[in-house]
């Protein structure tokens, strides 16, 4: 029998992929990119509270103060 033990989920700096990865492990890098910001955009404020703290379209990292702002409004990945 294989027992698999998750590590805890670290805040940290995140690529975007690498994150959204995390949320969507049965997807794609580009797929789970996709929802990680469909899922952002749809929860109240969230876009504009990662906005406020620095997030621009062309972000390629979440900072750990974004990652945060994400695991707060959409739970641990």
């Amino acid at each position: 029998m294989c027992i698999s033990v998750m590590e805890p989920f670290e805040i940290r700096t995140y690529g975007r992929t690498e994150l959204a990865q995390l949320y969507n492990p049965g997807l794609c890098p580009d797929s789970a990119y996709r929802k990680l910001k469909q899922w952002i955009d749809l929860y109240p404020g969230l876009r504009e509270n990662l906005a406020a703290s620095g997030l621009s379209p062309r972000s390629r990292t979440y900072t750990p103060a974004q990652v945060t702002l994400i695991v707060r409004a959409l739970g641990e990945p």
